[in-house]
């Protein structure tokens, strides 16, 4: 057990641990914690804005019976033939989302279910003509948004960097939730 203890220790100052080179020589702890709570609020903010985009897509196409989460998860599972284990564990769903989903999805018709005829309890999916048509028109918006980065040079270092930032914060809360 003590063994277990150090190495969690160990762990969580190394993802804790601050680059000072990264935010300047003598940043001050006040600092980095405005930084990181900014952070974590605009990661917030920026994933209800983007829902606000699909939900004003949705309703420009005339569609009311879903919500910008489900249209998301019909993108999500796109061309694929996909089980619902894989839309969990995978696509990084809760279980009792995924459900509450797909069964919505299907009786509205963007989805289409197929029991494995080798395990009954498992259930594939996949885009019904419906759900793909979402998933095309929300694909189109996305190439529009694409289209704002076009000749921006600055713009595209900057999503890159963030992109980088963010896969460390991933890092670092996955390296949290695994090892405390």
């Amino acid at each position: 057990m003590r063994r277990h203890t150090m190495t969690v220790q160990t762990l969580r100052r190394s993802a804790l641990k601050i680059d000072t080179a990264d935010i300047g020589i003598g940043a001050s702890a006040e600092t980095v914690r405005s930084g990181y709570l900014e952070l974590t609020s605009m990661l917030d903010r920026l994933h209800r804005r983007y829902l606000d985009v699909v939900r004003v897509e949705l309703e420009s196409m005339g569609i009311n019976n879903i919500n910008p989460s489900q249209a998301l998860m019909l993108v999500g599972i796109g061309d694929e033939d996909i089980p619902v284990r894989d839309l969990i564990h995978r696509k990084g769903y809760q279980a009792s989302t995924v459900s509450y989903n797909v069964k919505k999805l299907s009786e509205y018709g963007y989805l289409e279910q197929e029991r494995a005829a080798h395990d009954r309890r498992s259930v594939r999916l996949r885009l019904s003509p419906k759900g793909r048509e979402i998933v095309s028109r929300l694909r189109e918006l996305e190439a529009r948004h694409m289209e704002f980065t076009s000749g921006r040079g600055e713009l595209l270092r900057g999503m890159e960097n963030a992109t980088a930032t963010l896969r460390q914060l991933d890092q670092i809360w996955a390296e949290y939730i695994t090892f405390g």
